[in-house]
């Protein structure tokens, strides 16, 4: 870290920060890094990219020339790699000053020039890591950091020693070249007590597995107890290796995706975008997820996991898998947690946005069964990408299921059945009328669930032969057959007390014949008429306020609701020959509280309090009769 002037400065000079070093550590640990495991992950992205330098040094090197090898043994934690190594110079502008990363590209100053690192830093789109803060972490665990580094650049460099300390305090010393015999760099911490549930070798080895698994270079781990190293990566990504056939490759990836994602998934899904550097698998989740909510995807970056939560990797319509990818060109944020939003990332989403489109135009096409199994969990992810995409729309709507008056089925074999497919505007509309409309014939699909309805009057796009339409009222009653002209008016006179005695809902009364003749009310009441019918009472109780000229420019006339009686049910025939004025009122108030709750909307406190008083008074009128 770069320390202040110490000398007296004159008035107006420049000067530099001052930065407590062990504030900044703890800024790091609560608010950059997720957990103080970071510390092995950042050591490793160093040596990583410490191994591409000096790739770039000596191009001919053969593959798995250089490697990392990781040390612990419960009270020493070290990481070693034969990578480019570091100079005097690069010690002290690299590891010293916070924020300066050997990977990005700085204008050295003539006068401790840094060769080689120049070239090195303009190819910094190979290396992982590039805010300079990486090395910090190690104060998350330890006190101190001990650097033992060897140039690759000059055969007979030096090695130099760095000591860091969480104080802010640094050492560096220039030893024989034989204090490291060979070029690389030697990260060594000896832990704080409090850091042992990171720092135990047997954790240890779970990190370097956990973060490390997909690296390319060679990496081994040592517990100290004499046995032969273990290798944390001892195998390529399951993409990038040669199977005897397709069916085998495409059982190791969903064997790869069951081993890391912890599910069998329903299928498996091979990324690959050149363009990027990007490959990886998508797994399809074998059952249903909540509506919007949106899985983590564990994102690698050049091998070095990165995120298993990266949520924006895909579009939000894609819930329905998770993934697992490795690319080139992606942007770590300075965490290293998380990928930074810039339009590869925009383009890389869009990319594999395109690959899912391309798994469920060829599952449609190849394999039905598999596509049935898909939709009967995933149905909801599918609805909500048809409405934006038309090639989804046209290979999937039919397929989709719905809730209708047949059941719950697609709208294909709806449509066959019904000549006119109507459907609602919620779900409380469709829980009213459903068994009545199915006794009368009616085809209608529920609307009220998220993008239903608007797939619903989408569907002539796909089979022009079908007809769609609103479910409102009037179509409704219109269905209904009426009661023979003696029997209306002998029930004219129980209609007009039961017209009156819900006047205060706004409520007509009529009376028709329809099945099921167990039910004996049917209420149509849609939402906007309700909507409607509160607003102009509003406008009526706010005349010649401002707010009463705003609601009545806005009026218009208020539908109203209508209690529809089965003259086929035995308690309406009944209920119509009373002639005792109050109870045929109560009767009234209590089949219109009946249907009201059968049409499972929500009850306003009049309503409540009407059916409480008309059970009561119905009651009382029973224990009078029998007394």
């Amino acid at each position: 870290m770069t320390l202040p002037d110490t000398a007296a400065n004159p008035a107006g000079a420049d000067r530099t920060f001052q930065v407590d070093l062990r504030g900044l550590v703890d800024l790091l640990s609560h608010h950059l890094y997720s957990s103080p495991r970071v510390y092995l992950r950042e050591l490793m992205q160093n040596a990583v990219d410490a191994l591409t330098a000096r790739h770039g040094l000596e191009p001919a090197a053969p593959a798995g020339a250089f490697g990392i090898r990781l040390y612990a043994d419960g009270s020493v934690v070290r990481v070693e790699d034969d990578g480019v190594g570091l100079t005097e110079a690069d010690v002290h502008t690299f590891l010293a000053t916070i924020g300066r990363s050997s990977k990005r590209a700085v204008e050295v100053p003539p006068a401790e020039p840094v060769r080689g690192w120049g070239n090195i830093a303009e190819q910094r789109g190979d290396f992982i890591g590039r805010f300079g803060i990486g090395l910090l972490s190690c104060f998350l665990v330890a006190d101190e950091i001990h650097v033992l580094s060897r140039s690759a650049r000059t055969p007979d460099a030096p090695a130099v020693e760095w000591r860091g300390r969480g104080d802010g305090s640094y050492t560096v010393r220039t030893l024989p070249a034989s204090a490291r015999p060979r070029p690389g760099t030697t990260v060594t911490l000896t832990p704080r007590a409090d850091a042992g549930e990171w720092t135990r070798p047997a954790q240890v080895h779970d990190l370097a597995r956990h973060f490390g698994s997909l690296l390319r270079h060679p990496v081994t781990f040592d517990d100290g107890t004499g046995g032969p190293g273990a290798s944390v990566n001892p195998e390529p990504a399951p993409w990038a290796r040669t199977h005897p056939t397709p069916g085998a490759r495409s059982r190791a990836l969903a064997a790869y995706g069951e081993e890391v994602l912890g599910f069998t998934p329903l299928d498996t899904i091979e990324l690959d975008l050149p363009a990027v550097g990007l490959r990886g698998i998508a797994c399809v989740l074998p059952e249903a997820v909540p509506a919007g909510r949106r899985h983590g995807h564990r994102v690698h970056v050049k091998g070095m996991l990165l995120s298993e939560q990266a949520e924006e990797i895909l579009p939000e319509w894609a819930f329905f898998v998770r993934c697992v990818v490795d690319a080139e060109s992606l942007r770590p944020t300075a965490s290293r947690e998380s990928l930074y939003e810039d339009e590869t990332l925009a383009a890389v989403r869009d990319a594999l946005a395109e690959r899912l489109r391309a798994w469920i135009a060829r599952t449609a096409a190849s394999d039905p069964d598999l596509l049935a199994r898909f939709l009967q969990a995933h149905h909801l992810a599918v609805k909500s990408l048809a409405v934006h995409d038309d090639e989804i729309l046209r290979m999937l709507l039919p397929w989709l299921p719905f809730e209708t008056t047949d059941g719950h089925t697609t709208l294909d074999e709806f449509a066959r059945t019904h000549r006119t497919v109507l459907v609602t505007s919620s779900v409380e509309e469709f829980r009213q009328v459903a068994a009545i409309a199915s006794a009368a014939g009616l085809g209608v699909v529920n609307g009220g669930y998220t993008y239903d309805r608007e797939l619903v009057h989408r569907l002539p796009e796909i089979r022009p032969e079908a007809a769609v339409a609103d479910l409102d009222p009037a179509t409704l009653t219109a269905h209904l057959d009426p009661v023979d002209r003696e029997t209306e008016l002998a029930a004219a006179a129980y209609l007009a007390l039961a017209r009156d005695a819900l006047a205060v809902f706004d409520c007509d009364v009529a009376m028709r014949t329809f099945q099921p003749a167990s039910a004996p009310a049917l209420l149509v009441d849609s939402r906007e008429a309700r909507h409607e019918r509160t607003r102009s009472q509003l406008a009526r109780e706010q005349q010649g306020g401002l707010w009463g000229d705003i609601l009545g420019a806005l009026y218009q006339e208020a539908p109203r609701a209508q209690l529809i009686l089965n003259q086929l049910n035995p308690l309406v025939r009944t209920a119509v020959a009373i002639d005792e004025p109050e109870l045929a009122r109560t009767s009234a108030e209590a089949l219109y509280g009946q249907a009201a709750m059968l049409s499972r909307r929500p009850l306003k406190p009049a309503e409540s309090s009407l059916i409480n008083r008309s059970f009561l008074d119905l009651l009382a009128h029973a224990l009078r009769k029998d007394s």
